[in-house]
């Protein structure tokens, strides 16, 4: 089983975070330009799933999970928003959902790593 370095994935995981953030902000400024198609970022686990990770297998009889796993796992693709007479793709709504999404994401991400300091902290104390 390879390392994880927890602290390393948070900083890449906010990264993505501030990179989503700033295309959804691109997006809502250009909420009523005419032919302005909305942009976004690839999908973390898309990263996720590019890194070399395979859980320890101790017996013949436990599932395969990881890059080298046969199973195959799809997201469901979502319904595509309705373009404005303008040529606009941009849904406000739509944005301000995924600003929500981003500001949850990063409040948990930052929780998880303080608590992650904490702890490290704690260990290292004792």
């Amino acid at each position: 089983m390879s390392d994880v370095n927890l602290f390393s994935l948070s900083s890449q995981y906010s990264r993505w975070l501030t990179a989503r953030q700033q295309a959804v902000s691109q997006n809502i400024a250009n909420v009523n330009t005419p032919g302005y198609s909305n942009i976004d970022v690839r999908p973390f686990a898309e990263t996720l799933d590019r890194m070399p990770l395979d859980l320890a297998r101790t017996n013949a009889a436990h599932f395969a999970i990881g890059p080298s796993a046969s199973m195959e796992v799809r997201s469901a693709s979502g319904s595509k928003w309705d373009e404005t007479i303008s040529g606009n793709s941009v849904n406000l709504e739509q944005e301000l959902m995924k600003s929500g999404e981003v500001n949850r994401a990063y409040a948990l991400t930052t929780g998880v790593a303080k608590a992650l300091q904490h702890l490290y902290m704690t260990t290292v104390k004792s």
